[in-house]
């Protein structure tokens, strides 16, 4: 019989994540009920994340904002006597290099369960892993629909889908803009796909499809073919699905070419670095869904978790600049000390999960609040939207105002 390769290769990875189960059960025998990455005094968390390269920006934003918290507690005593370390390693957005991180992760009993990580098409090629070795994987950067269906126990989603990012942006373009022909750019691998078909299915309610599909390849701004397939035919507003590079090429070439309709990205593109790259003497129209609020401190909600986030990011990191990404990662922290904090002195994976399971009405701002169950794993549903405005993203709710605007035509 003829093996094939990557046959093998799963083979492999299989019987290695095996074997480390084998061992971390030896080690549990050994040294008590700790489990891996779990000392007296400690509990370690690993984390695969773009720390370089073209979302470099969005892992190292995601990083910083977790670790602000985590430093917060730490520095308060930590959880049940232990400190919270994070074992960052840089896969530099690249699926294979995720997948050998999150290996070396399991295999050497390193981590007690895996957090934070970047990417669609990184995250999704570890999932084999995670669910083969039964280790959580707590708060991805990520909306894709492969980490929430099908249900899997050791996947904690924070942050709303790009399903629920594109319906709700579709149906304003729709219903509020009263745009009928959309188009979609996107990144040709799992991620683009993930916004694609959300938009599909978020037009096929009103009887639609999009006008137009243009891609580029991920690790590349090699925009220029989508961009004329989506030029031709004179989509009203493109859903983009990208990296703010891509994304901010696209947009600007548009523009030197006369071509303006809104621009509609979705919150992994990265509203901070998007801004940069766009050239600021164009009036362009840009919109672009977040799965947090601004992160912006308001002195009525002393107690808001946006205030804590901004705070304790100057203290630990005085030279930062809050962002939506980071403030995300914060939101990851949240709850992953909160699991840690309800799960006990006597931890292990499974007793983790239970506690994650537990959760009620969590608090993470003024009307924000999580709850998961035993076959729930999704945490904020809320979408907000932002807009351009004088080279930042910020609040958006005028949807009447804008409709006035792109009836004008620049």
């Amino acid at each position: 019989m003829r093996i094939r390769p990557w046959t093998f290769i799963f083979f492999s990875l299989s019987l290695l994540v095996s074997l480390g189960a084998c061992t971390s059960d030896n080690d549990a025998a050994t040294h008590g009920s700790l489990s891996p990455g779990v000392t007296d005094t400690k509990i370690i968390l690993g984390s695969s994340l773009a720390l370089t390269g073209h979302a470099g920006y969005l892992g190292t934003q995601t990083l910083r904002g977790a670790q602000a918290y985590i430093r917060h507690v730490n520095a308060k005593g930590g959880i049940h006597g232990r400190t919270i370390e994070i074992m960052a390693v840089d896969d530099s957005y690249d699926p294979p290099k995720c997948l050998a991180n999150t290996q070396h992760f399991i295999i050497n009993n390193e981590v007690f369960a895996l957090f934070c990580y970047v990417g669609t098409p990184t995250t999704v090629k570890a999932l084999p892993l995670v669910e083969e070795a039964r280790i959580p994987l707590v708060g991805m950067f990520t909306g894709a629909n492969a980490l929430r269906q099908p249900f899997n126990r050791y996947v904690v989603n924070i942050r709303a889908s790009y399903y629920q990012e594109t319906k709700d942006a579709v149906r304003h373009m729709v219903k509020d803009l009263g745009l009928r022909k959309i188009a979609v750019f996107y990144q040709y691998d799992t991620y683009g796909f993930d916004g694609l078909i959300g938009t599909e299915l978020a037009l096929k309610e009103f009887n639609m499809e999009p006008v137009a599909r243009g891609w580029y390849i991920r690790g590349t701004e090699d925009i220029d073919e989508g961009l004329d397939r989506i030029r031709a035919s004179d989509a009203e507003a493109v859903v983009m699905v990208g990296t703010y590079d891509a994304c901010a090429r696209f947009i600007n070439r548009a523009w030197e070419q006369d071509y303006t309709p809104a621009f509609y990205t979705v919150s992994f593109v990265g509203a901070e670095e998007l801004a940069r790259r766009i050239k600021t003497d164009m009036p362009v129209k840009v919109l672009m869904s977040q799965v947090v609020p601004a992160p912006i401190t308001d002195p009525e909600t002393d107690s808001d978790t946006v205030n804590e986030y901004v705070s304790f990011l100057k203290e630990y990191f005085p030279d930062d600049t809050p962002s939506f990404v980071g403030l995300e990662g914060f939101f990851n922290a949240r709850i992953v000390v909160e699991g840690l904090r309800l799960a006990g002195r006597d931890l292990t994976r499974e007793k983790f999960i239970n506690a994650i399971e537990s959760i009620r009405n969590f608090p993470l701002g003024p009307g924000m609040s999580i709850t998961y169950g035993p076959n729930d794993r999704q945490g904020l549903e809320a979408i907000h939207f932002t807009r351009l405005q004088n080279g930042r993203f910020v609040p958006f709710y005028d949807w009447v105002g804008l409709r006035r605007e792109l009836e004008a035509k620049p």
